[in-house]
């Protein structure tokens, strides 16, 4: 079969589409996805990037054909703050450390932390009913903010245990949000200077880097002098299982540098992707208190005086249902990459070897092919019977393929959790629109204020 090439979306001199991208690029995406059915090219100054807009050509390139298509120039730039961990990582080096880090999220290990996404959440819930008393029963808060430190703590505790100095994990923090920042600016400036270069913004993000590692390195160093002082220590947290970590078949560990790219990497997808998220819940839901009542009559059947478990987690399909909607909608991995090792082709389009394909699950979870009015928040998209009549590629908010994101179930156990808990006490009204920005998550513009009350019902 003759091949054609990709359809070419008209771009202006040199930079092609780069300033239209660079200026809004969830805006210039949707307006693709309304007028090319499967495919378009863009050009990135130099950069041929190829946009997908299938979800069976996107299964092919996640799953299907994973090999052909590798991480390419957007994961190298996060491979500036996330090393070679295993986001950015590939080949037989990520197979390796994909295998050591996968037990820490087995369902055993997931149950263990339970408690700190309880215990987080309920001080959450105390500080919020202390505000509400000192300003007559409503509060305007910034709900970005609060969602940040929550999830800071739980990534924390989850991470390292309780033994951490609060103010280093708060540092550590400003400085991951200062490279993230960076990076961000990095992936959407077409030309810019390479880091040996002093500029100021290469200064910055140098100190911060420096800052990081010192932290990461002194938490690592710490826990192997106490676990080479006492092997028989337990620490019920993630660093314990991949400190320990053996190759089944060499029986090799991490090394230093390894478990910092492991531990970064968590730290930020166990952070910020998860602050994200609930942030735009709490948006979502200021918008629809008849969804409030609806999963605080769960919250309140399945849980009634108690705090979640393990086991009744899973009885919140309701509120599992919400967490994907808003997952759908506010997805913080809005845009993934791959660059192809060797031409492929997509039904009827070649993609050379080299040129780079881009989708966007924020366009994907919008596609009218296989979502009702997507833009409304409507949680019955996750029944059973609808999620039966979708090609399973149409909702990608963790990834797909054996690169799906190692952390998905803490996610959604975390989200649950926490929204089952924060209905039963508030009620939310939302005091202006708030739009996205897309950065390396999918941020919310400014703090997200949002009026919190304490429930009528508590």
């Amino acid at each position: 079969m003759f091949l054609k090439k990709a359809p070419v979306v008209k771009g202006v001199f040199f930079f092609g589409h780069a300033l239209e991208f660079g200026r809004d690029p969830l805006t210039f995406l949707l307006k693709l996805q309304d007028n090319y059915e499967r495919i378009a090219q863009l050009r990135i100054v130099y950069l041929k990037v190829n946009l997908l807009l299938n979800a069976e050509d996107i299964k092919y390139v996640l799953q299907e054909n994973s090999k052909a298509f590798v991480k390419g120039r957007a994961y190298r730039v996060l491979g500036q703050v996330l090393g070679n961990g295993i986001l950015t990582s590939h080949g037989e080096f990520w197979h390796r450390q994909r295998k050591l880090a996968q037990p820490a999220f087995y369902k055993q290990r997931l149950a263990l932390l339970v408690d700190i996404m309880n215990d987080e959440t309920m001080t959450l819930i105390k500080r919020w009913e202390a505000s509400l008393q000192q300003e007559n029963g409503s509060s305007i808060l910034p709900m970005t903010k609060e969602m940040m430190a929550t999830t800071l703590v739980i990534v924390t505790k989850s991470l390292f245990g309780t033994g951490i100095d609060a103010n280093k994990i708060a540092h550590i923090s400003q400085d991951i949000d200062t490279l993230n920042e960076i990076l961000s600016l990095q992936m959407r400036t077409p030309v810019r200077f390479p880091m040996w270069v002093p500029t100021t913004i290469n200064q910055r993000f140098k100190a911060s880097s420096q800052r990081l590692d010192a932290v990461i390195q002194e938490i690592i160093s710490t826990r192997r002098n106490a676990l080479e002082s006492n092997p028989e220590a337990q620490f019920d947290d993630l660093l314990q299982m991949l400190i320990t970590a053996k190759d089944e078949e060499t029986g090799e560990q991490m090394t230093d540098k390894q478990l910092r790219d492991e531990i970064v990497t968590l730290f930020i997808a166990g952070h910020e992707t998860t602050a994200m998220a609930m942030s735009w819940a709490m948006y979502l839901l200021a918008q629809h208190p008849d969804i409030v009542q609806k999963m605080r009559r769960e919250s309140n059947e399945v849980l009634g005086e108690n705090l979640p478990n393990f086991e009744n987690i899973r009885q919140l399909t309701y509120t599992a249902q919400v967490v994907n909607e808003v997952l759908r909608l506010y997805p913080p991995a809005w845009a993934i990459s791959r660059q192809v090792m060797n031409d492929q082709a997509l039904g009827e389009y070649l993609i050379p070897a080299k040129e780079q394909v881009f989708f966007c699950p924020y366009l994907l979870h919008r596609n009218k092919a296989y979502w009702t009015n997507p833009e409304e928040f409507n949680p019955d998209n996750f029944l059973p019977e609808r999620i039966k009549q979708r090609p399973s590629y149409a909702y990608l908010p963790f990834g797909g393929g054996p690169r799906l994101c190692i952390g998905n179930n803490f996610a959604l156990m975390e989200m649950q959790i926490m929204l089952a808990l924060l209905v039963k006490h508030f009620d939310f009204e939302k005091m202006e629109n708030v739009i996205p920005d897309p950065q390396i998550t999918l941020k919310p513009k400014g703090n997200m204020p949002i009026k919190v009350r304490m429930s009528s019902e508590f």
